[in-house]
């Protein structure tokens, strides 16, 4: 077998992927598994990833084992030599780095793998490069296709990289206990999901924003939303949000992963910022609306041709520097932004849901 650069290889039989930390992220590298598996059937597949990802990733049938890696592992010489031990005992060929940081080149490195596939270039940030020992200079900007672009050093080739899948598995009994819930609640589809959260400041809207979204969508087009939330900080922009139009809203119940993915699926829409979220409806087959301020749609946001991306201006800076920013960008979003957004999504969906008023 060779690869583009015409070099012969050995076919791989042990693949480590290191993609540890953000559940957005570890989604937006599903493709990549997908992709290995169809090339190499046969090929035996782990994942490093630090908690709660692995969640998600025990449902994909691509996926022979899941690693987990400690939090801050790389800041606790104890953790070394056992995080060390129990890589190299599965005895890797290859270890493929899409995340492209140090403590994601650095599993590579300790795990034994010969090959360790990194990026070169702007995307291959801080001890990566040292680490890793084939590189690939990516040219796409979404994150998808770039991690993509470095499946050509281990001879993936030709239609396999055409499927560029973030779907995951329904999990049966998430399913069931939303199908139930959303019968208890007696909510009537099609409706709307919203989170209002995000991991940065930077990256949410203002509640009484989203409020008004979902007073527009029920009156406009009887669309209840269902607004989701993963902590007591979110509840209370839930319950913020809800006391907007409180016949517009419904406060989902506390959920899982596997839940959020499950009810998402049953949502004709989802409406949020990007986060976390956002990609597990993209994942759960559900069209997006997205909301971007610090970071880029082209870059980072849903993926696929069905979602829709809002972004007035960019918050540029630094990752820190992002993280740790106002939402001035997010502000700069108005709410008929997300009129019009929805408004061109339900005709899109084909959606049979306008009120006569």
């Amino acid at each position: 077998m060779k690869h583009e650069s015409g070099m012969e290889t050995k076919q791989p039989t042990r693949i480590l992927i290191t993609r540890l930390s953000h559940i957005g992220d570890c989604i937006l590298t599903l493709p990549v598994l997908s992709a290995i598996r169809s090339q190499y059937p046969d090929a035996f597949i782990a994942w490093a990833v630090e908690s709660p990802s692995q969640k998600l990733l025990r449902l994909h049938p691509d996926l022979d084992e899941i690693i987990m890696i400690p939090k801050g592992w790389v800041s606790k010489p104890k953790c070394w030599s056992q995080v060390a031990k129990k890589l190299r005992s599965f005895k890797f060929d290859i270890a493929i780095d899409p995340q492209g940081i140090t403590k994601s080149a650095l599993l590579g490195w300790i795990s034994g793998a010969r090959t360790r596939v990194g990026i070169r270039g702007r995307w291959g940030r801080e001890l990566s490069p040292i680490l890793n020992n084939r590189f690939v200079e990516t040219k796409s900007a979404h994150v998808v296709d770039r991690s993509m672009e470095l499946l050509a050093a281990v001879g993936v080739q030709g239609a396999y990289l055409e499927s560029r899948r973030t779907d995951l598995p329904l999990c049966e009994q998430a399913v069931n206990t939303m199908a139930a819930w959303i019968s208890k609640a007696g909510l009537v589809e099609p409706f709307a999901v919203i989170n209002p959260g995000g991991s940065w400041a930077s990256k949410r809207w203002e509640m009484e924003r989203y409020g008004t979204v979902a007073s527009y969508l029920k009156q406009h087009y009887q669309i209840p939303s269902v607004i989701v939330w993963a902590n007591d900080e979110e509840l209370e922009m839930a319950n913020s949000i809800h006391s907007v139009d409180s016949e517009a809203t419904v406060i989902a119940p506390a959920t899982s992963l596997t839940e959020l993915a499950a009810l998402t699926n049953r949502s004709a829409f989802f409406v949020g910022g990007d986060t976390g979220p956002l990609h597990l409806a993209v994942s759960s087959g559900t069209p997006c609306v997205g909301l971007y301020g610090t970071t880029r749609p082209e870059e980072s946001g849903a993926y696929g041709s069905e979602h829709l991306s809002i972004q007035k201006w960019y918050q540029a800076g630094s990752c820190r520097e992002r993280r740790s920013a106002e939402n001035d960008a997010m502000r700069d979003i108005h709410p008929r932004d997300v009129f019009q957004a929805c408004d061109e999504m339900i005709e899109k969906l084909g959606l049979k849901c306008r009120s006569v008023a």
